[in-house]
């Protein structure tokens, strides 16, 4: 484990003689922002919706005409958002539908087609379920109660922690694409307000703590295999007895996870990291099951843990990575950044004015830097 890395956290953190700085807010319009290429290591941003609301700037995005202007100006947008992007960047990006004559026109799908044809690959399309979202008049449909979150990038090789965000969110294992979330009570009096819950799970995953300062390459976890198993389940703990009970060893067990469920084949093509040959895999996972019996299954799926971090060859600091929302609004994302030690980059035609640095990413910053 890293020096300055908690247990309970699991993430690497930057060099502490380079720490979270005084967020960058950009006076910009979101298809042209003031930033340097391959500068921001994750977006995530709400844009407005087309047609919803009209925030009184003539060059504002959401009032086209028709919904193919509109996607097309998205379009443009992450054209820009590419331009500042990492290569191994992640863009979630939030949008919800609009009803014309009587009509749910089909936004999203439409979103996702047209990033699909200009080269971004769409990893995930999250649901945004709303628990208890706003009344619908409308007495002839069922109320609108969720909205989606696509998750674009540019290159199958991007940074992503599964293991921090199963963590956070899953109670160990990978907790799915719906994301049952409510809205903020304090939503302050930014028209369209999102909860603080949805970037902070899109950057857990996706935000990487510590990257080189030098090339700017983030720090990856490197997973290793156990012999622990998920005690929550009853028939894990009946394995971990009986283990526990016997004379078997470690070699035992890593043995079994070479083999598998199956009882030939897989020994002779993985053997358990410690040299031996497939016919000793094979008598030893074959020992294990004799004592095991059918709960060597449990075996086959151990925990993960943390083996370390792995980043570049630069030798150089780390420093935390950047995240962005180029139609920040009331800076929801901003603040979820610098609260998990990230720093930010925000970007709005009309920024807010008294933006509020949260209490412990005012607290990491060096005397004098929050001025």
């Amino acid at each position: 484990m890293a020096e300055n890395e908690s247990e309970e956290s699991a993430v690497p953190y930057p060099d502490p003689d380079l720490p979270i700085q005084k967020p960058t807010i950009h006076e910009s319009d979101a298809r042209d922002i003031p930033q340097e290429d391959a500068s921001i290591d994750v977006i995530f941003t709400s844009p407005p919706y087309w047609q919803k609301r009209d925030y009184g700037f003539e060059e504002q995005i959401g009032q086209e005409d028709t919904p193919e202007e509109f996607i097309d100006t998205l379009i443009d947008c992450m054209d820009e958002w590419n331009r500042v992007l990492k290569p191994n960047g992640s863009l979630f990006l939030n949008i919800g539908d609009t009803y014309d004559n009587r009509s749910l026109v089909g936004i999203p799908e439409m979103l996702m087609q047209a990033a699909r044809e200009n080269g971004w690959l769409v990893r995930n399309k999250i649901l945004w379920a709303k628990p208890s979202g706003m009344p619908e008049p409308a007495p002839n449909r069922l109320a609108n109660r969720h909205e989606y979150i696509f998750h674009f990038t540019r290159d199958n090789d991007y940074y992503y922690d599964l293991h921090a965000y199963s963590k956070e969110y899953g109670n160990g294992s990978n907790p799915g694409d719906i994301w049952n979330v409510g809205f903020d009570r304090n939503t302050g009096d930014h028209l369209a307000p999102f909860p603080s819950e949805l970037p902070e799970r899109a950057l857990t995953m996706a935000g990487p703590r510590a990257v080189c300062s030098e090339c700017g390459q983030p720090l990856e976890r490197e997973m290793v295999r156990t012999t622990k198993l998920d005690e929550s389940r009853q028939q894990a703990r009946r394995a971990m007895e009986i283990y526990e009970e016997s004379d078997l060893t470690e070699e035992h067990i890593r043995a079994v996870q070479a083999v598998g469920i199956s009882d030939a084949g897989k020994a002779m093509e993985i053997q358990d990291g410690t040299g031996r040959n497939a016919d000793e895999v094979q008598e030893l996972a074959d020992e294990a099951k004799e004592v095991l019996g059918g709960y060597f299954r449990e075996f086959t799926f151990p925990k993960k843990e943390t083996g370390g971090w792995k980043g570049c060859d630069c030798d150089a600091p780390t420093e935390p990575g950047v995240a962005m929302d180029p139609f920040m609004g009331s800076g929801t994302t901003l603040q979820a950044a610098l609260k998990m030690g990230l720093n930010a980059v925000g970007v709005d035609l009309d920024p807010v004015e008294d933006f509020q640095m949260p209490i412990q990413a005012k607290a990491e910053m060096k005397e004098g830097d929050a001025t």
